[in-house]
């Protein structure tokens, strides 16, 4: 692993982001795609919108850093949109395709990353804060959704995940 970032903030980001990258594969082994839409008679977001909530952030962030990139099922995902009822979402492994593209591109991206471009304001309808604090957050929801998605491993009767 090697971690050489630009901005010292960027180090346990950049930890965080390899841990994430592994444990999203983990999360997800051995689960069969017809377990992945269950809700169990909740409201509760299922395996296959978390994970592809996942994905899309990490594009949504690559985006922010400059690129252009879309992720297979953006338009299920973009605009930050809501678990949609009635609609079965894309089959884990479109996910896990696109976290292989992206992860790459985004860890080069953090990588270099400036201070100056850290301290950059970013507007959204009614907020703005520093592209720092959104990768703040973007670290804090990788391991929150990958806990909810451990969790559900466990509502569907599956192992539970590995963390090696």
């Amino acid at each position: 692993m090697d971690i050489k970032p630009v901005s010292n903030r960027m180090y346990g980001f950049l930890i965080l982001f390899d841990m994430h990258t592994d444990f999203f594969y983990s999360v997800l082994a051995d689960l069969k795609d017809e377990d992945t839409n269950e809700r169990l008679n909740t409201k509760a977001n299922h395996i296959a919108w978390l994970a592809g909530s996942l994905v899309q952030q990490r594009f949504d962030l690559e985006n922010m850093l400059g690129g252009e990139l879309k992720a297979a099922a953006d338009e299920l995902f973009k605009d930050n949109k809501g678990i949609q009822a009635n609609v079965v979402y894309p089959n884990l492994s479109v996910y896990q395709d696109d976290w292989k593209k992206i992860t790459p591109i985004l860890r080069e991206k953090l990588l270099n990353v400036g201070e100056d471009e850290l301290n950059k304001i970013l507007e959204f309808p009614g907020m703005s804060f520093p592209l720092f604090e959104m990768i703040s957050f973007n670290t804090y929801r990788e391991a929150n959704t990958i806990g909810q998605i451990a969790l559900w491993r466990r509502l569907l009767d599956y192992e539970p995940m590995k963390y090696m």
